[in-house]
């Protein structure tokens, strides 16, 4: 083989290249699943074929040297960066991480607003039936043990418990 026909070998590969550029990005995106990863298979392919110069060797099927060459480098590429980004941190991740778990200046006020507004309607109620409420859901008490504490029937601790929390959310659909 001459000399004339290697380069002529050379230049039709690159040619057929440039030709189907468009297909093979098409495809390569397609099979990559990003344009990124799709155009630097590309120029992989590119500097590859480029570097064939030194080899001889017959091509029987240039469009399908070149498609399997893209194609190889591009399940290179995709293997590569999967496995960088399963050692790498997320953004959101790393954000999440640092965000702030205190309640904003607002969530603070408004907390600390229904609060008082509760603090009230209990100030509001008879002392027994705030006292059951306060032993029920603050010291998690049960009725029997309210009952013995109170000195009334668990029967009267539910009542209290009852007229307690009615209270409670009528003094706060008044607020509305």
């Amino acid at each position: 083989m001459t000399t004339t026909t290697k380069l002529d070998d050379e230049n039709e590969l690159m040619s057929v290249y440039l030709r189907q550029w468009k297909v093979l990005r098409a495809l390569l995106r397609r099979h990559t699943g990003s344009l990124e990863l799709a155009e630097d298979a590309l120029q992989e392919t590119w500097l590859r074929l480029a570097g064939l110069k030194a080899q001889s060797g017959v091509i029987h099927d240039r469009q399908a040297f070149i498609l399997r060459i893209a194609g190889n480098i591009a399940i290179d590429l995709a293997r590569r960066e999967k496995r960088h980004s399963s050692r790498c941190i997320n953004d959101d991740v790393l954000l999440e991480a640092l965000a702030d778990s205190y309640p904003s200046p607002e969530t603070f006020a408004i907390d600390r607003d229904q609060l008082r507004q509760l603090t009230r309607a209990l100030m509001q109620l008879p002392a027994k039936p705030r006292a059951a409420l306060l032993m029920n859901r603050c010291d998690g008490m049960s009725h029997r043990d309210i009952a013995g504490r109170l000195g009334v029937s668990e029967s009267m601790v539910a009542r209290y418990l009852a007229q307690a929390l009615r209270h409670c959310r009528d003094h706060f659909r008044g607020l509305l």
